[in-house]
């Protein structure tokens, strides 16, 4: 009864856990390794799955983003813990181009658009006002009505899948658990222990 493609099943059930209202459905845990075999966590927000696929964006001084270029392997995990699914993803990642970026970028709110130039992620901050300075300066160097360009640190990322893994609940902890691996332009996939 699966899909032969792991992206139809990825797409029912985002599509699920967003019918059932499941506060920031998008969240993933993004976890990289850095180049002395560090393995780091964090949320981030995934804003597109498809075909290519999935799709997220940063600063490109951050932390993960040093980390993708110095080992360009991640993993993703969507915990919809209230819906007992969980979705493990793991692939290369590249980083997109500056036209692939840029439509995201300036259908964000302004001030987000503001915030990506304000905060040189994971770079140390003497205070929280420092922050605000810079965000109020840059508030006054593009006003409201103007466009708000995007820096070029800043773009999007995509891990092209070559593993996923779909748990599912169970009552008595025999949770059925799916692994599909791409092989070539198709996938297998195999059932694995709880």
């Amino acid at each position: 009864m699966l899909p032969a493609d792991p992206m139809d099943l990825f797409g029912a059930w985002m599509d699920d856990v967003v019918r059932a209202g499941l506060p920031e459905p998008t969240a993933m845990v993004l976890s990289t390794v850095s180049a002395d075999q560090r393995p780091r966590a964090r949320m981030v927000l995934l804003k597109a799955a498809d075909v290519t696929g999935f799709t997220f964006y940063t600063n490109r001084t951050s932390r993960k983003a040093r980390d993708l270029t110095e080992v360009p392997v991640a993993c993703l995990a969507f915990p919809w813990h209230a819906l007992h699914r969980q979705v493990i993803v793991e692939g290369p990642v590249a980083p997109m181009s500056t036209a692939e970026s840029e439509p995201y970028f300036h259908s964000r709110p302004r001030g987000s658009q503001l915030g990506a130039w304000a905060s040189r992620q994971s770079a140390v901050l003497s205070s929280r006002t420092e922050l605000e300075e810079r965000y109020a300066e840059l508030d006054q160097r593009w006003p409201e009505g103007t466009q708000v360009p995007m820096p070029d640190f800043w773009g999007g990322y995509r891990l092209r899948p070559e593993r996923m893994e779909f748990w599912q609940g169970r009552p008595s902890r025999l949770h059925d658990r799916f692994r599909y691996t791409r092989q070539g332009p198709a996938w297998s996939v195999r059932r694995l222990a709880p």
